[in-house]
C-alpha cells in the first residue's frame, strides 16, 4: 500500500506496521464512536415502546411494532404552547448568552496573550484564582434577590454562564499561536486594538470561536439550575426546566394514587424519562455537524507547543 506526500508529490509506500497500526486505529475509533451512539439509540427506541414492555423486558435493542407506542410523547406535548414558549426561551437564552460569551471570552483571551499588556499574568492569576473557591450557594442567591433584582428576569439566566475561566483559557492558549506581526503591522496603519481584535484576529480564530460557541451553547442548553433557583413564572421556564417540573409532578401523582388507594390512569414514568432526554437532546445534537470540522482544531492549536 502506498500514499501520497502532499509536500512533494511523491508516492511513499507504507510498511506493515504501519498499515496495522492504522487498521487498529480504525477499529478502536469505530467502537468508541458505537459505544457513543448506542445509548441515545436505545433511549430513542425506548421513548416509542409502551411502558408495560419496558418495566417488562427492560429496554429493546430493536424496535417492535406490538410494543409501539406514542403515550409519552403525548403526554409531554399535551401542553404544546407551554412546550413553545420553554422551546423560545431556552433558543432565546442560548443565542444571546452563547454569542456574548463567545465574545467575552475571546476578547479576554486576545487581551491576556498580548505580550504587551503589562498585567497579563496578574489578571490571568486572579482569573484562575476563582476557580478555587467561590461565595457559596446562600450568599449568592441573596446577592442576586435583593441586590441585583434576579428574581424572574432573563439575566438570571445569561449572566451566571457567560464567562467561564476555562473557556478563557483556551482563547488565551489560541490567541498566543497568532504571530505578533499581525497586530503590530495593524497598529502602524493606525488601526485601534479593538479593530484589529474585530477585522484580524477573530477572522483568524474560526476554530476557536465554533469551540466555545460549543461549549457555552450546551451549557446554556442544559442550565435548569438558574431557572429553578430564580424564575416562578412559568411562561419563563426554560425547556430543562419545565420537563423536569412535568416529570416531577407525574411522578408525585402516582406515588400519591397508591398511598391513597385512588385509581388514575397508568403514567408511562420510564417512557417519559426518555422522551424528554429526545425532546430536549435533540436540537442541540444537530448543532454539532456543523462545527465539528473546527472542534478539534480549535482544542488543539495553540494548546500543544512544539
Amino acid at each position: 500500500m502506498s500514499v501520497k506526500n502532499v509536500n512533494t508529490g511523491v508516492k511513499v509506500k507504507k510498511g506493515r506496521d504501519a498499515i496495522a497500526v492504522n487498521v487498529l486505529g480504525y477499529i478502536l475509533i469505530g467502537l468508541f464512536a458505537l459505544i457513543c451512539v448506542i445509548p441515545f439509540y436505545l433511549i430513542i427506541v425506548a421513548s416509542f415502546t409502551d411502558e408495560s414492555a419496558l418495566i417488562r423486558d427492560g429496554y429493546p435493542l430493536l424496535p417492535s411494532v406490538v410494543n409501539f407506542s406514542v403515550q409519552s410523547y403525548v403526554l409531554c406535548l399535551k401542553n404544546p404552547v407551554s412546550i413553545l414558549m420553554a422551546y423560545g426561551t431556552t433558543f432565546g437564552v442560548t443565542l444571546i448568552g452563547t454569542a456574548l460569551a463567545v465574545f467575552i471570552s475571546t476578547m479576554t483571551g486576545y487581551v491576556l496573550s498580548r505580550q504587551d499588556f503589562p498585567w497579563r499574568n496578574k489578571f490571568s492569576f486572579f482569573f484562575f484564582f476563582t476557580t478555587l473557591f467561590n461565595g457559596g450557594l446562600v450568599p449568592s442567591y441573596i446577592l442576586c434577590i435583593r441586590y441585583l433584582n434576579f428574581k424572574n428576569n432573563y439575566l438570571a439566566l445569561l449572566l451566571p454562564l457567560m464567562f467561564s475561566v476555562w473557556n478563557m483559557i483556551i482563547a488565551k492558549s489560541f490567541m498566543a499561536g497568532i504571530p505578533s506581526a499581525i497586530s503590530e503591522s495593524a497598529k502602524i496603519d493606525g488601526a485601534s486594538d479593538f479593530t484589529i481584535f474585530i477585522h484580524l484576529i477573530l477572522p483568524l480564530s474560526k476554530p476557536l470561536v465554533a469551540t466555545l460557541g460549543l461549549f457555552s451553547a450546551l451549557a446554556y442548553w442544559n442550565d435548569w439550575y438558574n431557572c429553578m433557583l430564580y424564575i416562578t413564572e412559568e411562561d419563563m421556564f426554560t425547556l430543562q426546566y419545565y420537563l423536569q417540573r412535568m416529570l416531577g409532578s407525574a411522578e408525585a401523582m402516582r406515588i400519591v394514587a397508591e398511598k391513597s388507594g385512588i385509581a388514575l390512569p397508568s403514567i408511562p414514568l420510564e417512557g417519559m424519562k426518555m422522551a424528554m432526554t429526545v425532546i430536549a437532546t435533540g436540537p442541540i445534537v444537530l448543532l454539532y455537524p456543523f462545527v465539528q470540522r473546527y472542534f478539534v482544531k480549535g482544542l488543539t492549536i495553540g494548546a500543544v507547543k512544539g
